[in-house]
């Protein structure tokens, strides 16, 4: 049995969930409940990150504390990504004592390790507002590409990073008006010292597209970073340095260390046993590539400096685009979770991101008349109608029992063989792969319905022996593709265990047929998507 941490990116405390952030939890909770399946020790955690200066901004605009909107947004959350039946095993904050506590602690072990420096810098400050300006509240053209409108610290066209400082014709967006320039001391992380310990740990730790990424970064050279911020500031204040803060972007990763912690203090898990240097567990983030810069240099230089463990792998995925294009509200496609979930499954969602989502950082795209096409077609017309053909003869005819032999072992042998490639498949999160092959096995099933023709019989003799062993073959189909779709569509999968009468099914239970056993009676599964639904989502 494996012993797996795996971790979402944190959700920044600002705002409401949409399907982006959505779209990476889904792809985190597939892995980890087919890990469960598979019988592993998987923990899944995430959390909120609840720092930083458009917290504090944030919050007085709304007239609220910094901590009321976070406990708000917190709870906000939670409440989403449970309705898209996200199984976290803990979801924390940053904004806790066990996270202050970690991250005084690494700071201490850098600072004793060299790792800090100082520096007097040069600042944007914004003398309407009289503060210091974070990176994202600067906005101007990027030095490299020289596209316009890009964030202070980075281009989302050319991917370049840079000092705000290196912005041409920066702007506030608090005041509109051009920043001046101010100095003040800071604390920096020697990022340089760790080069060739990332290069190693990339290679095997990281996909191939970002590791190309990071050789570009690495013949730039990399710089120190910047991990401290000015008062005011809604975060950790420094250990002994009055109006210095820890930057968000230090503390928001120890989140996951802190989580872990937290979870420690409230269960029989062993912290040590997942963050010590000798540990032995599996520790996997998901994340996406707007956040690779932190997650593949930043943080694992960070743990190997403070000696915790590394992780064994950074899963980068895509941005969600939505019939096309980038999410956008002016377009009407900027879409919140709580949106979708008042019209919609969220099994629909959890099945056509599974049906696209492959190991690499290709964009997934969202598009609703195939979004439509797909489920209607693949789960409702192929797999739930395989249950759904199936009870109907056995629930009326031979009061819900099922046959004591297998019509076609060789279909069912074909469901095993296929088990292993699908296995394979989701350990290397190609859910797409995995999807093909699941549905391969629906239509092997549905045509040999088709070819056997009970309802054939039935107008013969309804009490066609044989119509029950055709309809027994077809609930076992049925059964195993519940099995192998159990991770992506979670909810299915617990109404067919209940029609099915039989426990909570595992992975192994695939290679043994249920026979005379009683089913239910059966209750439609799942409906067919009404294209009215889509329209008053993107209302």
């Amino acid at each position: 049995m494996r012993k797996i941490l795996a971790t979402s990116g944190l959700v920044y405390a600002n705002g409401p969930l949409h399907l982006g952030h959505i779209l990476e939890q889904i792809q985190t909770d597939i892995w980890v409940r087919f890990q469960k399946l598979q019988g592993n020790d998987c923990i899944y955690i995430c959390g909120d990150d609840a720092h930083g200066t458009p917290i504090m901004i944030s919050a007085q605009k709304q007239n609220i504390t910094p901590l009321q909107l976070i406990t708000e947004m917190k709870e906000s959350h939670e409440k989403d990504s449970a309705g898209f039946l996200i199984d976290f095993d803990n979801y924390y904050t940053t904004h806790s004592e066990e996270n202050r506590e970690l991250t005084n602690l690494i700071y201490q072990r850098l600072q004793e390790n060299n790792d800090i420096e100082t520096k007097v810098i040069n600042q944007a400050f914004d003398d309407d507002a009289k503060m210091f300006l974070p990176d994202r509240y600067i906005k101007g053209t990027c030095p490299r590409c020289k596209s316009p409108d890009q964030n202070g610290d980075n281009c989302e066209i050319c991917g370049a990073t840079y000092s705000t400082t290196d912005l041409i014709d920066p702007i506030s967006i608090i005041s509109g008006k051009p920043p001046v320039q101010k100095s003040s001391e800071h604390y920096f992380f020697r990022l340089d010292k760790y080069a060739s310990f990332l290069k190693t740990w990339g290679k095997k730790s990281l996909q191939p597209e970002i590791i190309n990424k990071l050789n570009e970064w690495f013949e730039q050279g990399l710089k120190s970073w910047d991990i401290s911020r000015d008062a005011p500031y809604f975060g950790f204040e420094i250990p002994d340095k009055p109006g210095k803060y820890f930057y968000v972007w230090l503390d928001a990763p120890i989140g996951y260390i802190a989580s872990s912690k937290n979870l420690s203090l409230r269960t029989n898990i062993n912290f040590d046993e997942y963050w010590q240097p000798n540990s032995t567990a599996e520790l996997y983030h998901f994340v996406g590539k707007d956040i690779i810069y932190f997650h593949a240099l930043f943080w694992p230089a960070i743990l190997e400096g403070a000696n915790f463990r590394k992780p064994t792998a950074v899963f980068t995925h895509g941005y969600l685009t939505v019939n096309g294009q980038k999410m956008s509200k002016s377009r009407g496609t900027f879409i919140l979770a709580q949106d979708y979930l008042k019209h919609l499954s969220p099994e629909y969602f959890r099945y056509y991101l599974a049906a696209k989502l492959s190991p690499g950082i290709d964009d997934i795209d969202l598009n609703f008349d195939d979004f439509i096409k797909r489920n209607n077609s693949d789960l409702v017309g192929k797999v739930v109608n395989i249950a759904s053909r199936s009870a109907g003869f056995i629930n009326k005819t031979f009061n819900g029992m099922l046959a004591d032999k297998l019509d076609a072992p060789e279909l069912f042998a074909e469901g095993i063989k296929l088990a292993e490639k699908i296995r394979a498949s989701y350990e290397a999160r190609n859910y797409s792969s995995a999807v093909r092959s699941i549905m391969q096995l629906a239509d092997l099933t549905n045509q040999y319905i088709d070819e056997k023709k009970p309802w054939g019989l039935a107008k013969e003799n309804p009490n066609n022996r044989g119509i029950q062993n055709i309809c027994t073959m077809g609930i076992n189909m049925y059964r195993l593709l519940i099995i192998f779709l159990k991770p992506i569509l979670p909810l299915l999968a617990t109404n067919s265990e209940e029609f099915l009468q039989v426990p909570p099914l595992a992975w192994e239970d695939h290679k043994t047929p249920i026979l005379q056993h009683k089913i239910n009676e059966f209750k439609p599964l799942m409906q067919r998507i009404d294209p009215k639904s889509i329209e008053l989502i993107l209302a």
